[in-house]
């Protein structure tokens, strides 16, 4: 099962109308900068993400050095 898999089953139409409201309800100068946010967000969470990945390999290798 996919994340995003229920986008599979709306329909084009739905999907313009979805985006409308989003456009009415934000203006088009807010959703470049909500998107610049967004992206911003994602970035540490994987810069984040990544640190802590490479914290955990350096303990696995320095106790197999000790070992």
């Amino acid at each position: 099962m996919t994340t995003l898999g229920f986008i599979g089953g709306m329909s084009p139409g739905s999907m313009i109308l979805i985006l409308f409201v989003i456009l009415l309800l934000f203006g088009a100068k807010r959703i470049p900068e909500l998107a610049r946010g967004l992206g911003k967000g994602i970035r540490e969470f994987k810069d984040a993400t990544k640190e802590i990945q490479n914290d955990l390999e350096e303990g696995l290798n320095d106790k197999k050095k000790k070992d």
